[in-house]
């Protein structure tokens, strides 16, 4: 079959041809008829020319300006999860898997969706080494909810966050805080994010991945990716004075720094009338959590394990010294013992204890191995 315009080709030409032998603007006398079969052939065999003559450039620059793929490109995207989310910090899964192929710097565990199982994959293709990676998390960095937050005005424009920004920058009293309707959750390509009945954003940190789509798309920027271990929050970002946000939220921070007062590792600082926790310096003892009064500290560890006191103990009396709930006694130079029913699992006295003779405490590397192992269970 003969495109359109092949048609009007062989048709100008058959007009020409017959133009030329009939003799049309020459001396050569017409004919009355007109044998178009040669003329056919003639057309044909032009158009073969031109064909190959393009099919032999077309060739040599296929050929001449060729780019060479590494068969690993195609083996590593045959393992890749293929969610594009950007958790590996590259534009696909195909700009990824040149990168790991080609570039020696870039670790073969980037892809998070894909878990474990598709980091050794990839190691094992490439010939990298495939380390355990600590799982990331979005959390959400505001809990004013609508029934515990105030509103400027009545919004009645779209469900969408953006949109509500677009109206004097949202309905909240609190400009600082979550807006409440849902852009993360659709924003999010794995159906990590719900939305709770009090207009808040719920991770599933089975199926989260650490994308960041959710962070981008958000207006009020509240949502935060995370290491795991970083799991004792100051879960606002509000940078009202303490009056103005008693008034505008039930769950900001008021800048109170009774945080800065009884952590023992120094970790929150209070700047802007907001407190920060220095992540690098919190041992996640969950203290400041207790003491806050407006609860605008939050713990993502549930269920903190008991202190217990092994043999090693030489009766130093450290552990009594440092203990924040008295959980700890004993006489000096005999064997100490910790009252469970006090103890808050905070593993200060873990980290004290000269001879390393308490155990049981939290240990970030345990809860990092336990959240990694749930990640390669499939969803419910």
């Amino acid at each position: 079959m003969f495109s359109r315009l092949t048609i009007k080709i062989i048709a100008v030409l058959l007009l020409y041809c017959a133009a030329a032998y009939a003799g049309v603007g020459g001396g050569v006398e017409a004919k009355e008829h007109v044998d178009i079969v040669p003329l056919i052939k003639f057309t044909l065999i032009f158009l073969a020319g031109v064909g190959a003559v393009f099919g032999l450039g077309l060739a040599f620059a296929a050929k001449r300006f060729s780019v060479k793929i590494d068969p690993r490109v195609e083996q590593v995207m045959d393992v890749l999860a293929h969610a594009h989310c950007g958790a590996c910090g590259y534009a696909g899964c195909e700009q990824y898997a040149e990168a790991v192929v080609n570039n020696p710097d870039v670790p073969p565990n980037l892809c998070t969706p894909a878990g474990a199982r598709g980091a050794e994959a990839v190691a094992l293709i490439t010939g990298k080494k495939a380390e355990l990676r600590e799982p990331i998390y979005s959390r959400i960095m505001c809990q004013g909810g609508w029934s515990k937050s105030t509103k400027r005005f009545n919004y009645e424009g779209v469900h969408d966050c953006r949109a509500a920004v677009l109206a004097g920058g949202g309905d909240k009293s609190c400009v600082y805080g979550c807006l409440g309707y849902g852009t993360c959750m659709r924003a999010c390509p794995f159906g990590a994010i719900t939305m709770s009945e009090d207009h808040l954003p719920v991770v599933d940190i089975v199926k989260c991945t650490g994308c960041r789509k959710c962070e981008i798309a958000c207006p009020k920027k509240v949502i935060e990716v995370l290491p795991n271990s970083k799991a004792v929050l100051v879960a606002c970002h509000s940078k009202d004075k303490g009056g103005d946000t008693r008034k505008n939220c039930q769950a900001g921070c008021i800048a109170c720094g009774k945080c800065v007062k009884v952590c023992p590792f120094d970790a929150p600082k209070i700047e802007n009338n907001l407190s920060r926790i220095n992540l690098d310096k919190c041992r996640v003892c969950g203290i400041c959590v207790r003491h806050c009064p407006t609860n605008a500290i939050v713990d993502f560890i549930l269920h903190r394990p008991k202190a217990f006191v092994t043999e090693k103990c030489i009766g130093c009396q450290i552990c009594m010294k440092v203990c924040p709930v008295n959980a700890a006694y004993g006489e000096l130079k005999k064997m100490h013992s910790i009252d469970k029913g006090r103890c808050i699992g905070c593993g200060i006295c873990t980290a004290k204890c000269p001879v390393q003779a308490i155990d049981g405490t939290f240990n970030a590397a345990e809860v990092f191995a336990a959240a990694a192992a749930k990640k390669q269970k499939p969803a419910a």
